[in-house]
């Protein structure tokens, strides 16, 4: 008896019962979705009219999927018929979600560590575009800032280029500099810094890489609503400790499916190969405006006493609490949304453009405005979510954000330029 076995595009004849046969055609595999050998044009298998039922023709592996902007990255390609590979680390529970973005037999998952790199070699050996949104905002025992931002994305490209990759996509940030502006940590932000080196040594190994540098990114389940939500940012008389209260750091956030959507749109665009892209957000505004316009949509305002903002640098407790939360080995994603002094030190700086890179725009990217999108992004922390009003007319409505403009940002710059003293209430 003899049974048929696919391998490629070839059909083969193997004994029934011959083991060894059938090993040398279908290597052994841990799991029934991990990804197998195959020698196939998948470009010549480009089938359907689109849509998740379809096939692209794109093979796509994607370093972080189960993450704030890996999650909808994830669904976007199963959306236009890509089969999508996505590695993982520790337990494979996590990435159940993601099974039902794409079609049956198109969502394929592998294990991999960052450090291991004949599993990341396995992940990107069949694909022709791979992205890297691999990142975390604070340092663990395991992985350092050094590790996860630059060690780890030169490997990645490393290993593209020797798999013949097409297209590689790497994430920034959009402040990363050799050396970032300075707000109270000696030296700067370490996380920016090691971005920017991360860019240089993605460059290094890919030069065709598309790189993108995002602003904060906003979102269902980001680390930037329920940062500054958390009961952990706020101090025990339940304000808000921001640098200079906010007032001298101007601040450009992103809505999260605006971010994909340019991520995507690079994809098929020939002219974002080699190329890096600021993605930040329409509504360029101070901290302090953005926050109060926030917690005004939750029905929390100063004049109601449900919403404050303090000095930081007069906050001795929270910067105590930054720094242990930081180094704590537990919740650091979760529960306190990588909250640490190197976060506050990004925080506390303005979101600046480098004026030679394309923007969002250029992808063809419609941006939306906060406006547009913040109300629902933060209705789950609605003060009065459980009050019923009896008429449209009775809900509060928040003020409109406040812009700030060219003039005045040149200000606020050449107020923080004066250093400390800029600080002081009254003296400026």
């Amino acid at each position: 008896m003899a049974a048929l076995s696919l391998r490629g595009a070839q059909l083969l004849k193997v004994q029934t019962g011959s083991t060894s046969a059938l090993a040398n055609v279908l290597p052994s595999c841990n799991y029934a979705s991990e990804v197998r050998p195959r020698k196939i044009d998948t470009a010549s298998m480009k089938r359907g009219r689109g849509g998740r039922s379809s096939f692209s023709g794109d093979v796509v592996t994607v370093f972080g999927a189960n993450g704030f902007v890996g999650r909808g990255i994830a669904n976007r390609l199963g959306k236009n018929g890509s089969q999508t590979i996505f590695p993982y680390r520790g337990e494979h529970y996590k990435m159940l979600r993601l099974k039902v973005t794409g079609d049956l037999g198109q969502v394929l998952f592998c294990p991999m560590e960052i450090k291991d790199e004949d599993s990341i070699r396995r992940a990107v050996s069949h694909s022709n575009i791979v992205i890297n949104l691999i990142g975390r905002g604070v340092e663990t025992s395991n992985f350092s800032y050094e590790d996860v931002n630059i060690t780890a994305p030169q490997t990645i490209a490393r290993l593209c280029k020797e798999a013949g990759v097409k297209r590689l996509v790497h994430m920034s940030h959009i402040n990363a500099r050799e050396e970032p502006e300075k707000a109270f940590l000696p030296g700067g932000s370490r996380f920016l810094k090691t971005k920017f080196m991360g860019e240089l040594a993605v460059r290094s190994e890919f030069p065709e890489a598309t790189i993108f540098r995002p602003s904060d990114v906003y979102g269902q389940g980001d680390s930037f609503l329920n940062h500054y939500f958390s009961y952990w940012r706020k101090n025990m008389s339940k304000g808000m400790p921001l640098f200079g209260k906010g007032e001298m750091t101007v601040k450009q956030p992103i809505w999260m499916s605006d971010l994909v959507t340019g991520i995507m749109n690079s994809l098929y665009d020939p002219a974002a190969i080699g190329e890096t892209y600021e993605a930040v957000g329409p509504d360029r505004l101070t901290q302090a405006a953005l926050l109060t316009y926030m917690y005004g949509l939750t029905t929390r305002t100063k004049e109601a006493g449900t919403f404050n903002i303090t000095e930081l640098m007069m906050d001795p407790a929270s910067m105590i609490r930054a720094f242990l939360i930081g180094n704590s080995p537990f919740g650091t994603v979760n529960t306190f949304h990588q909250y640490n002094l190197d976060r506050l030190e990004r925080d506390s700086i303005s979101d600046m453009s480098e004026g030679v890179y394309p923007d969002l725009s250029d992808l063809g990217v419609k941006l939306h405005t906060l406006e547009e999108k913040m109300p629902w992004e933060v209705a789950p922390w609605d003060l009065y979510s459980y009050f019923q009003y009896e008429r449209p007319e009775e809900k509060p409505v928040a003020a409109p954000p406040v812009h700030v403009t060219m003039e005045q940002e040149r200000k606020l710059n050449q107020k923080r330029g004066l250093g400390p003293i800029a600080l002081v209430p009254g003296l400026m």
